[in-house]
C-alpha cells in the first residue's frame, strides 16, 4: 500500500507543480516516446538477465506492493515456538521433535504459530537445522558455519532481482535521451513547418528526457531499494533463529537461548523481556 501512496505522492508532485505553473498536462502525453522508453529499457533488461534473473524478478515484484510480514506480532509468534521447541527438547529429549520436522504441516506444535507456519523461509530454516540436531552427527561450530553458509547463499540469490531492477532504473534516462535525440531528428525533418508545429515537435523531443529520468528515479529505482530492504528482513529472522538454536546447542536454558535470539531482532520489532514472557504465558494458559 505504501508504494502506491508513495507513486501517486511523486506523480501529482511533479504533474502537480507542472499544471500550477500553466503547464499544458496535454503536451507531456507522448506514447511514442514512452513505447521507447519502455520497449528499449525493457529489451535491454531482457538482453542483461538470465532465466534465474528474469524469473526472480517477475516473481519479486508482487512482495513489493504488499505490506512487510516481519512485524513485531510474527517476531513474538516465532520466540513463542523456539521456546516450546526447546523446552519440548529438554523435556521430552531431541527425539521427540522427529515427527514434527518430519512433516511439519501435520504437526500440532507448529500449528499453533500460523504466523510462522505460513512463512516458507523460516519454515525451511527451522525444521531443517532441527532435523540436525535431531541426528546428532553435528557439532554447534559445524551447525553455525553451515547456517552462515546458508543465510549468505540466500542473500546472494536475492540481490539478483535486486540488481536486475537497479540496471534497469540505471538505464532509462539514458533511453529518454535516445527517445529525445529521435524526437530532435524528427523535428529537424520537420524544418519547413510552421513554428507552432516545430514547438510542440521540440516539446515532444524533451519529454522524452523529462520522462526517462522520472520513471528511472521517480518509480524503478525505489522499487530495487524496497526489495533490497525486504530480503535483509527475512536474513534478520533467520540470523534470530540461528542464534536461539545456536545456544540452545550450547547447553543454555530455553529460556536464555531465546533471550539470545531477542536481541537479535530490530529494535523496530523487538518485544521487550516482560511482553515476550506474558505472549508466551498467555499461549501455555490456553
Amino acid at each position: 500500500m505504501l508504494v502506491v501512496v508513495g507513486f501517486v505522492v511523486v506523480l501529482l508532485a511533479v504533474f502537480g507543480g507542472f499544471a500550477l505553473q500553466d503547464g499544458h498536462l496535454a503536451a507531456l502525453f507522448q506514447p511514442y516516446e514512452l513505447l521507447m522508453i519502455f520497449g528499449g529499457a525493457l529489451g535491454a533488461f531482457v538482453i542483461a538477465n538470465d532465466r534465474k534473473a528474469l524469473y526472480l524478478t517477475w516473481h519479486s515484484i508482487p512482495a513489493l506492493f504488499r505490506g512487510s510480514r516481519y512485524t513485531r506480532a510474527l517476531y513474538m509468534a516465532l520466540m513463542a515456538l523456539l521456546f516450546d521447541v526447546l523446552t519440548k527438547v529438554r523435556k521430552e529429549g531431541l527425539m521427540s521433535l522427529e515427527r514434527d520436522v518430519d512433516h511439519p504441516e501435520a504437526s500440532a506444535l507448529f500449528a499453533q504459530y500460523p504466523l510462522v507456519a505460513a512463512d516458507p523461509h523460516l519454515m525451511e530454516f527451522i525444521t531443517d537445522y532441527l532435523r540436525l540436531m535431531v541426528s546428532g552427527t553435528m557439532d554447534a561450530f559445524q551447525v553455525e558455519n553451515l547456517m552462515d553458509n546458508e543465510i549468505e547463499t540466500y542473500l546472494e540469490d536475492a540481490d539478483i532481482p535486486v540488481q536486475a531492477i537497479h540496471k534497469l532504473a540505471d538505464g532509462m534516462p539514458a533511453f529518454g535521451i535516445v527517445a529525445a535525440v529521435m524526437g530532435v531528428v524528427h523535428t529537424m525533418g520537420s524544418v519547413g513547418k510552421p513554428p507552432a508545429e516545430l514547438g510542440a515537435l521540440i516539446a515532444a523531443a524533451l519529454v522524452g528526457t523529462f520522462l526517462g529520468i522520472l520513471l528511472s528515479y521517480g518509480l524503478v529505482a525505489p522499487l530495487s531499494s524496497l526489495l533490497h530492504r525486504r530480503h535483509q528482513e527475512v536474513a534478520k529472522a533467520l540470523q534470530c533463529v540461528k542464534v536461539t538454536l545456536l545456544a540452545s546447542m550450547n547447553g543454555y536454558a530455553p529460556a536464555i537461548a531465546v533471550e539470545f535470539g531477542r536481541k537479535v531482532i530490530s529494535a523496530t520489532e523487538r518485544p521487550t523481556f516482560a511482553e515476550l514472557e506474558g505472549h508466551v504465558r498467555q499461549l501455555k494458559a490456553r
